[in-house]
């Protein structure tokens, strides 16, 4: 009966291979240097883009430089989509005007060009086995 579960085991394992975690490496570039931190969100799903709270993993890095390199690791493969913004206040949040317009600098993956509200399907992306690298632009 063990030899049997062994046999199982290995069997699933060469029919079905493992999905690999990878490592997305996130440029933001035309960053404003100046005081707070850029602030990178990754998302997974649809329902969870533009909620900070719901992001997959939140990174950042000083704003004093206009470019900056973030590294996510451990990324199992899957489509994703980002959020970057330069939190100058440091509140952890994107402020907006009139709830809607963003006052601080932000970006998104695949610089889509945006009316109202952006979307996960816009700015999302594949993460391969092998990992990723995109580049955010930020707009102020």
């Amino acid at each position: 009966m063990q030899f049997k579960s062994i046999f199982l085991a290995f069997a699933l394992l060469a029919c079905c291979p493992m999905a690999h975690a990878a490592d997305l490496g996130v440029t933001v570039e035309k960053i404003h240097p100046g005081p707070g931190n850029i602030r990178v969100a990754l998302y997974a799903t649809p329902s969870s883009f533009r909620h900070e709270d719901q992001a997959r993993q939140v990174a950042t890095a000083p704003a004093n430089a206009e470019q900056t390199v973030i590294w996510f690791k451990n990324i199992p493969p899957g489509r994703y989509a980002v959020l970057a913004y330069h939190d100058a206040n440091n509140n952890k949040k994107l402020d907006l005007r009139l709830g809607m317009f963003p006052i601080e600098g932000w970006g998104l993956s695949n610089d889509p060009v945006v009316f109202g509200p952006p979307r996960f399907s816009a700015s999302a992306f594949d993460v391969a086995e092998k990992g990723a690298n995109i580049v955010v632009l930020l707009h102020y």
